[in-house]
């Protein structure tokens, strides 16, 4: 009874086999199918690679939502050096919305030399040529983000030179927290000075000919610091052409939220437009002698997730190429065997021609071959 159930059963998945056998008797081989499998299965090599290559690749994701954090102070990470000595100049934040000079004790004032070492350059120099394919190509942006906390450090290196200069220039570092609305940091003549009434620097104690506003931004950001991360400012240099010079920085700063498989962090993204004018009250350019730097924070926050492809959509991917190169292949090879015998076919009928031939009764024979030979039709 047991093995009438199991015929029974072997039977209907007989009967439920959608991929038919063909006997080997049955199957002829030709030197054209042979050529196009040969193509196939290197193209489905080729194609397989390339799909495990793309497998194996993440890219990142954008989404966008309103920022609803309004109470969390910023960060903001600072490295410029000014070429005036650090008992000319002061740095502050004037908050606008409260009207009033944040706190700028996180800053340190330290006396450099403003020419960079050979080494210093260079890094300066490939830094800005980064910033330049920055500009040209946005997409280079995601590597950075997938590459953070792995690539090189983006600081600017120690001076590898003892040189006996003395110092001529400040260089302004460390960070600062404000509130999260539009606000200007500036460094300006003089120290900065509390003032019930608003905002003031000491700067009649400095004389005129010691104003000098070139500056370098080694670094500037919004938020928790990212080793590898490169920002807008990172390596810009501007050389003033005159004492009395302002250079203006409106910056628009983006929270971002970053998720890698490397990190996971709360930081700013921020786009910047420079201007640079001389003052002069005698021609209407108005204004003090400074490097201002206005910032406002944008109302929308950007989500950045790094996304990798799913194994089921990788194999979904991989059956479809395998799939579709042997249905591909195959009929394309059954078209042109079709248009090979059709032209081969033509070929032979046209290689005979129908002649008349006289007969004795007065009959005419239309179907002898055009390789008759003339002198044996003639005979008869």
């Amino acid at each position: 009874m047991r093995r009438l159930n199991r015929k029974k059963t072997l039977n209907l998945m007989k009967e439920l086999d959608a991929f038919p056998k063909v006997p080997e008797s049955y199957v002829q081989t030709s030197a054209s199918g042979g050529t196009v499998s040969l193509i196939a299965f290197t193209t489905m090599a080729f194609l397989t690679i390339m799909e495990f290559m793309v497998y194996r690749d993440t890219w990142m994701k954008y989404e966008y939502e309103v920022d609803k954090d309004f109470t969390s102070k910023l960060r903001i990470n600072i490295d410029i050096t000014v070429a005036m000595k650090c008992q000319y100049v002061g740095a502050d934040v004037l908050d606008l919305a409260e009207t009033m000079v944040a706190s700028a004790d996180g800053l340190a004032y330290e006396p450099v030399i403003f020419e960079l070492s050979p080494q210093q350059r260079e890094w300066q120099r490939m830094l800005q040529l980064i910033q330049s394919r920055l500009q040209e190509e946005h997409s280079l942006q995601d590597v950075i983000f997938k590459s953070a906390f792995r690539s090189a450090s983006t600081a600017l290196p120690p001076r590898e030179d003892n040189s006996l200069q003395p110092p001529d220039a400040c260089r302004i570092h460390g960070h600062l927290y404000v509130n999260k609305v539009a606000g200007n940091f500036h460094i300006t003549v003089g120290k900065a000075i509390p003032h019930p009434r608003g905002h003031a620097h000491l700067a009649a104690l400095v004389s005129h000919e010691a104003y000098n506003f070139s500056h370098r931004i080694d670094h500037l950001s919004f938020g928790e610091l990212i080793p590898g991360i490169i920002n807008p400012l990172d390596g810009t240099e501007k050389i003033a052409s005159d004492h009395n010079q302002m250079f203006q920085y409106f910056i628009t700063v983006v929270p971002t939220k970053l998720h890698t498989y490397e990190i996971s962090a709360e930081t700013h993204q921020f786009s910047v437009t420079e201007r640079e004018r001389v003052i002069n009250h005698a021609a209407g350019s108005h204004g003090v002698s400074g490097i201002f730097m206005k910032y406002d924070i944008s109302s929308l926050m950007v989500t950045v997730t790094e996304e990798h492809m799913p194994f089921w959509q990788f194999l979904v991917r991989l059956c479809g190429i395998i799939g579709g190169i042997f249905s591909t292949t195959g009929i394309l090879h059954g078209i042109g065997r079709f248009i090979v015998e059709i032209i081969c076919c033509r070929f032979r009928l046209g290689s005979y021609k129908s002649i008349s031939v006289p007969l004795p009764d007065g009959y005419i024979n239309n179907h002898l071959p055009l390789t008759t030979d003339n002198e044996d039709l003639s005979a008869t």
